[in-house]
């Protein structure tokens, strides 16, 4: 795999850069030409090419089960959220509803319970005028 065109084949004054998989570069007669040498030795790496492949796939399928999980999340979130908002605008009006009942009823209400307690004073008082005797 060359960069550029492939002038000549032997290096060119300049020492090569080399990676612990056994590629090596050299510097060409242009400045902007690198030739690649694979290493014999480390010819294994079409296998660590097709590994990487795996992984990206890999990564790539966890990738989309996680946008899925989250659009999945997204939309429980927004069916949660209308749910609280019908459960507010009920409570608020069952709120309104009691608000009322009670302002309506209430004043009678109260004079349910002065009558009940001047009744209970009554029957103390009776209670202890005979009890007396």
């Amino acid at each position: 795999m060359a960069s550029g065109s492939n002038r000549g084949g032997g290096y060119y004054g300049a020492a090569p850069y080399r990676s612990r998989e056994g590629l090596s570069t050299r510097q060409g007669t242009g400045s902007d030409e690198i030739q690649l040498r694979i290493d014999p030795m480390h010819a294994d790496l079409d296998d660590e090419i097709s590994g990487l492949r795996k992984q990206v796939r890999q990564l790539r399928n966890v990738a989309s089960e996680i946008e899925s999980e989250a659009k999945f999340q997204n939309e429980f979130i927004n069916q949660l959220q209308m749910t609280l908002i019908k459960a507010q605008a009920g409570v608020k009006n069952n709120m309104r509803k009691l608000n009322k009942s009670i302002i309506q009823s209430g004043s009678s209400h109260v004079l349910h319970v002065v009558l009940f307690a001047l009744f209970c004073l009554l029957l103390v008082y009776l209670w202890s005028k005979f009890s007396r005797r």
